[in-house]
């Protein structure tokens, strides 16, 4: 019987360290979320403060219309990426209109 020889604390790469750019945006992250972002597009200003703070590239600025209730014709609409949110609430809690609310990730 073969025994799995664990790795050394000096192999163990160290927590907290990015060691090659742009390697995070292959990390699967959503798996962390107990909660999720959900943008009310009605109430958001389109200010950008979520999309400058996410520390994940997880909220998209997409090119695609929308008109409020009130007839404000806004050219940006802010989505999550699910696949990069990894539910930190960051984003929510810059919001100055609270237009993102956390809510409970729902496991199917």
């Amino acid at each position: 019987m073969s025994e799995t020889r664990l790795p050394t604390w000096t192999e163990v790469t160290p927590g907290g360290i990015v060691r090659e750019p742009g390697s995070t945006l292959r990390l699967d992250k959503n798996g962390w979320r107990v909660e999720k972002p959900v943008i009310d597009p009605e109430k958001c200003v389109r200010c950008r403060l979520c999309w400058i703070y996410c520390p994940d590239t997880a909220i998209l600025e997409v090119e695609e219309p929308y008109t409020n209730s009130k007839g404000r014709t806004y050219k940006l609409t802010y989505k999550v990426d699910y696949d990069r949110c990894k539910g930190c609430g960051i984003c929510a809690e810059e919001c100055p209109v609270d237009a993102i609310e956390m809510v409970p990730e729902e496991v199917a």
